[in-house]
This record gives C-alpha cells, structure tokens and sequence, in this order.
C-alpha cells in the first residue's frame, strides 16, 4: 500500500495545495483533473473578483512549492478576479508540481467511480487492507487507477441548484433552458451584455453570487433603458440578505452587500419574498412567467439568473462507505459546525482529518465537496484541512490533529436557512452571534465587479 500513490480528485485550490503538502513529505501523489487546465472550474468564474487578498489566497506548503520556480509573488494588497486567481496561481502551482518527481497531473482524467480492489460496497472481509481502484474517463478510454488513499476535492461548481423551491428543478423549468442561467454572468462582455440589456431579468438567490448580479445589473439598467430587475427570495424577508456590511470583518465582503443594498433602494430592483418558485410557463412570444407556491407570479421575463447555491455530486462514490449529514450532504461529524440552519457566521470550529474521514478508511472529502450543500466555504478552512488529511495519511497523527482554524465573522447573525420566520435581530454583543473577533482571514468568495 505504501508503494502506491495518493491520489487527488481536482486540480483547483484544495486540490492542489493537498498535492503541494504531499510533495513536501515526499508521497507520491497524483492529481487528476477532469479539465483541461489547473483551476478548471474557476475559470469559469474568472470574472468575478474574490474577496480575500492575494497575501490569502496562497496556501504556505504551495508557496514553497513555488519559490524555487522563480515565481513571482502577486502584490499582496491586491484583489484577483478568478481568471487571476487561476492563471496567476493555480497553474503555476501545477506546473511546479507536475515538474517534480512526487507529484504528476493529468487533465482531462474525470473520475467515474471510485472502489475497494475486488470489493464492491457490501463487503467486509479484507476491505481496509485493499488498495483504492478509480475508474477514470479519459480521451482514450477508460482507465484503472490503483491508489493507497483518496482525497476527493473535486467542489460542487458543476452541481447548481435548480430555480424549483423544493430542491428539484420548477414545472417548466428543463424547458426555459434557453433563458435560463445558473452562474453570475460576466456583464463586461459585450455578447452577454446585449443580452441582458433592456430585459426583464429575474434573479433568485441570496447570497453573494445573487449580490454580484444585483450591482452590476443595476449599473446596467442606468445605461440601458427599459432594463428592470426581479429580486426572488425564499425567506420572508430580504433583511439579512446583504451580509454584515461595516460588521464583517472581511471588508470587500461587507462592501458587496452594501453595494446591493444600496442597489435595492435605489428602485433599479423590485424584491419579492417568500418567493418559491413552483412553475416556469413559456408563453406564445417565448417569455417566460415564473409562479411560486403562495400564488405569486411574476410575468414577461427575458432572462433567469439562478444563483440558489450547489449541491455535491456523489454519483462516482456510490461503491464507497459514506457517513453523509442528511440534510447538508457534508460528513457527519462537520455538518454541525457549518449548518446554515443553525448558524450564518464565518466562525467554524477546528477540524481536519478526523471529521473528514468517512467509514471507507482512507478516504476524505475535502473543500467544498466537504460542505456539502452549506454556503460560504472559505479557502483557509480547505488549506488547513487538506494540511491535516495529507498528514493523516503520511502517518504523522500528531500533525494531522493539531487542527487550527480561525475564521472572520460575518457580522450576521441567526440561521440563514430559516423557512418562514421572520429575521432575528442582530446581537447586542455587536460581533456575530456573540462571538470574539479573529484577525488572520482567508476567504474564496466574490467581491463587486465594478
């Protein structure tokens, strides 16, 4: 077993900082991308820039990976987009570990299951003891990859929530497709920008995608007449839905949910809550009308923006033994810490190896597929967990416990998962859930386009 590599699913920032702490102990590692380039899937949100710095978003054990390499370090008051973030750092960063003799990284190597060898999910006998198989789409063929241990860090990008309120997409929905996108669109591009200007355009969500969206579709309807904007919320109220502002202690975060609030008032959107969408109706002129559960309907929409979360594809781990919250999809003994039904404030207890690793031994689920369906990942909690797996799998138990992880408030309060309950008000403490403030803050996230 110890002859065989790790292996990682996704070369995105978990993924690859997880490769990077396993070249610096020397396991051989393999990294499997089912992209074409490092950093795949933030790519696709290369327009959005994030809220931490560029001194951040750095992982320590990927920065040593780098330094010989001549790399040069981004200023580190900066602010990168995405697009940045991937061509500045995370394909760096792979080609530094591709070029060493521990770590190699494939692209285009989709991960279509993952086994026991020789054991399907229902046996026991022996299982422990048996290496890791995954089966691995490729432009060949399939291929069979034997593996000591699994780090899935492949993240929920390619698992957005439908627009439907119950979790499944609205009656109508698969047929509006053509108006309908689920990701923050880039409204500098001239292509997408035309298509969106002077249009109807529903936006449904809540959180910082549905903020980024609202800012720069305000912004557009100041140039482009006759463009009006539809805000859908579930909860009741849209009172929490712009974060903490001057309380949160990640100031680009706090100024996006300024921007949108200010957004709102300034007439450019109208907000409907308690908006569960039920049904999407085409009509004859090919628009659209949305219907929620409690009778509210919204009519002639040109375009959907569905920024309602993700949720964790588990399809290629259906032969692996899996102790899932079920209701986050996240491991079981994470979920409480990061509920959004409970909690919304950026404190998350220390955790790592412990709480990741699932009945299959071995086995981790890191990053945001580590979150399941809860909201508001921040990239220090996956640099630290990923620290904590590979040392959990090199044997190291000491470094694999010694878990620390503090993490910026949000200035929100309450749970953000509420159904039908109106919006608590904030702490008397004036931190979030009477918590202490923390200083050394990291977070993956979006700031104002603008």
């Amino acid at each position: 077993m110890e002859a065989l590599p790790l292996i990682v699913i996704g070369a995105g920032p978990a993924g690859l900082a997880a490769a990077a702490h396993a070249q610096q102990r020397g396991l051989p590692t393999v990294v499997l991308e089912a992209g074409g380039e490092a950093g795949a899937g933030v790519r696709e949100w290369g327009h959005v820039r994030l809220f931490s710095q560029w001194s951040e978003l750095v992982d320590p054990a990927a920065e040593k990976v780098l330094a010989p390499t001549g790399w040069a370090t981004p200023e580190p008051s900066g602010y990168p987009t995405g697009r940045d973030w991937a061509t500045g750092y995370l394909q760096p960063l792979a080609d530094a570990l591709d070029a060493t003799d521990e770590v190699t990284v494939r692209y285009d190597a989709r991960v279509v299951g993952v086994t026991r060898q020789g054991r399907d999910l229902a046996v026991d006998s022996g299982r422990d003891t048996e290496p890791f198989v995954l089966q691995v789409q490729t432009v060949t063929g399939v291929e069979r990859l034997v593996a000591r241990a699994v780090i899935d860090a492949s993240g929920t990008w390619g698992g957005p929530n439908p627009l439907g309120g119950e979790g499944l997409p609205a009656i109508g929905e698969a047929a509006a497709q053509h108006r309908i996108t689920y990701r923050v669109p880039d409204l500098r591009d001239e292509t997408i920008r035309a298509r969106y200007a002077g249009c109807h355009v529903v936006v449904a969500g809540a959180g910082a995608s549905s903020q980024n969206a609202l800012v720069e579709l305000a912004a557009l309807a100041q140039e482009a007449p006759g463009t009006r904007v539809s805000w859908l919320v579930r909860r009741p109220s849209a009172q929490g839905a712009f974060g903490g502002g001057d309380n949160d202690q990640l100031v680009a975060r706090g100024a996006l949910g300024t921007s949108a609030r200010e957004a709102v008032e300034s007439g450019a959107v109208t907000v409907l809550t308690g908006f569960r969408t039920s049904e999407v109706t085409v009509a004859d002129d090919g628009r659209l009308s949305l219907a929620s559960f409690d009778g509210q309907q919204v009519a002639d929409v040109d375009e959907v923006i569905v920024v309602t979360g993700f949720r964790p594809d588990l399809s290629m781990l259906s032969e692996v033994r899996l102790d899932l919250d079920p209701v986050l999809q996240a491991p079981r003994a994470l979920a409480p810490l990061i509920d959004p039904n409970v909690h919304s404030c950026g404190t998350v207890y220390p955790h790592g190896a412990k709480e990741l690793g699932q009945p299959e031994v071995g086995f981790y689920l890191v990053g945001m597929k580590s979150y399941g369906r809860a909201p508001s990942f921040l990239a220090l909690t996956g640099y630290e967990q990923v620290r904590s797996v590979v040392a959990a799998v090199a044997g190291d138990r000491e470094a694999a416990e010694r878990v620390e992880l503090t993490l910026p408030e949000s200035g929100v309060c309450g749970g953000s998962g509420l159904f039908d309950e109106p919006e608590q008000p904030e702490a008397q403490t004036g931190g979030c859930c009477g918590a202490p403030a923390s200083e050394e803050l990291l977070t993956i996230g979006t700031a104002p386009l603008r």
